[in-house]
């Protein structure tokens, strides 16, 4: 049994499409619901949190620091995953070699677009920026999510 090319480019498109919708929200300050926050209400609370972050940013403190090395690392594991189970699967119809270097291929393919597109917590000296700012506006962030 082969799988077509076509089917294999679109498998890996949708695989993309999915993995970058679920890495759009990224780790964000949840705030308490204290007097400023319930007189300034929620849509000034989001842009005072932008204009948080965005100073932040300016000050050097970076919200995904070490993705690259995270994503190799993501890389290597996935085609180590994907070798072993593309080995057992490829010795099901008698061709393991094909199978474990198959499955070595997308498992790195598929760790590598995990990690990029995965939100990544943010650094501590970002949290800890972001987090006195907002305490200077008015607001008691409780933590991020």
């Amino acid at each position: 049994m082969s799988v077509s090319v076509t089917s294999m480019a679109f498998f890996l498109c949708f695989l993309i499409i999915i993995l970058a919708v679920a890495g759009c929200s990224g780790p964000r300050p949840i705030l308490y619901p204290n007097n400023h926050f319930k007189e300034v209400g929620q849509e000034v609370a989001e842009q005072d949190i932008a204009k948080c972050r965005a100073m932040a940013e300016a000050a050097g403190a970076t919200p995904g620091k070490g993705k690259a090395a995270g994503a190799a690392k993501s890389s290597a594991v996935g085609a180590g995953v994907g070798a072993a189970s593309g080995a057992v699967g490829g010795a099901v119809i008698g061709a393991p070699g094909s199978g474990a270097a198959i499955g070595a291929a997308s498992g790195a393919a598929t760790g590598l677009l995990r990690r990029l597109f995965s939100p990544s917590p943010p650094s501590q000296a970002y949290i800890a920026f972001v987090n006195q700012c907002l305490k200077e506006r008015g607001y008691t962030p409780m933590g991020w999510e």
